[in-house]
């Protein structure tokens, strides 16, 4: 494995070779540079492990430097030492505020400035590391989705399958009954439908790229949520709703929040299960907050009565088909709900109530209007 790669950089060639020497003799790789742009140069031909930067330089100094390593992406993890004469503590804050890890003093202790880089090259690894770690973590989520989202594909069209090819058997052998083959005909019919619906939630559920949006206010977002589960049942559904911020702006896609809205009370209408319409109350209550360090939220809470969180599935309730109902072709409601809230910056969770029932909770920003 290769020693660590310094870069010296430094107008002054007597304390270039100077480190120069002392670095390599502690088994360290080592490039130079005696200006600003010699040292962006030498960081274009070949990445540092670590760079030590004179804070005073002509034309461009260290600052200025380190600030734009600082701009872009493939430099901005690279560690930097700044090395001053100057002893002052604004000097020393403004090299930190730039990106800097550390600084050392004129004239240098040799063995304090071995130690510091030897410091800072094991931090640096231990970030990469790290970033590796978190890497091969996500590619083991996206991986089990994957899984999860095939298997579930694979069990529900597999189910509706069998519902598809014992219609067809049926209708084989009672063609000569028109009735029956009506009935077996509306079954077929709707178990194709079924596999439609489950295809194009597929489709939903992977959004590429950044959905178009514009500005809607909350109170129209949410009457149209109501309306499209009014629609989609086919009766009035009795949605409470506290809004103290109709006027409240998004900038988000109709459509995905909408549809996510609609997923929460349509779930929240079915928490109830067997109830009669008139004893499903569902409370939708609206708030703005704002968390320390972050832009202001709507809040939306989906309040229902209905049976709550069944223990079996509230730690994968988001998941991929995951569902406490017996009919087969549900259970990508909630997934897609919050695929689309995340994916317009907002958040999406799922609780149970103290007393009876379950509450979603959906943010989303707030448009700075």
């Amino acid at each position: 494995m290769a020693a660590p790669l310094i870069l010296v950089v430094d107008d002054q060639p007597v304390n270039v070779q100077l480190l120069r020497r002392v670095l390599e003799f502690d088994g360290l790789r080592v490039e130079t540079a005696y200006s600003g742009r010699d040292a962006l140069e030498a960081v274009a031909r070949k990445t540092p492990d670590l760079i030590l930067l004179d804070y005073m330089m002509p034309e461009m100094d260290g600052i200025e430097v380190c600030r734009r390593l600082q701009e872009q992406p493939a430099t901005r993890s690279i560690p930097v030492i700044f090395v001053t004469a100057r002893t002052g503590k604004e000097q020393k804050i403004a090299g930190l505020a730039v990106g800097a890890v550390d600084y050392l003093t004129k004239p240098l202790d040799l063995d304090e400035t071995i130690a510091r880089i030897r410091t800072q090259l094991r931090l640096a690894e231990v970030n990469r590391k790290l970033i590796e770690a978190n890497r091969r973590l996500d590619e083991s989520r996206r991986a089990a989705s994957v899984a999860a989202v095939t298997q579930g594909i694979a069990h529900n069209v597999n189910n509706l399958l069998g519902v598809v090819l014992g219609y067809v058997d049926l209708i084989k052998a009672q063609y000569d009954h028109p009735a029956v083959v009506q009935r077996c005909a509306g079954g077929l019919d709707d178990a194709v439908q079924r596999i439609v619906v489950i295809v194009r939630k597929l489709n939903d559920l992977i959004v590429n790229g950044v959905p178009a949006t514009a500005l809607c206010t909350v109170e129209d977002l949410i009457a149209a949520a109501i309306a499209r589960l009014e629609h989609e049942q086919g009766r009035s559904i009795p949605v409470a709703v506290e809004n103290p911020i109709p006027s409240a702006t998004l900038l988000t896609n109709a459509e995905l929040f909408e549809s996510a809205l609609t997923a929460l009370l349509a779930n929240a209408w079915e928490a109830y299960e067997a109830a009669p319409p008139e004893q499903r109350p569902i409370l939708l209550r609206v708030a703005q907050i704002t968390a320390e360090g972050s832009a202001p939220q709507v809040e939306i809470r989906v309040i229902d009565r209905g049976h709550g969180i069944a223990p079996e599935v509230r730690d994968t309730a988001f998941e991929p088909f995951v569902s406490t109902k017996k009919s087969v072709g549900v259970g990508m409601g909630l997934t897609l709900a919050r695929h689309a809230i995340r994916t317009l910056g907002g958040d999406i969770a799922l609780s149970g109530n103290p007393d009876q029932g379950a509450t979603a909770v959906l943010h989303h920003p707030i448009a700075a209007v």
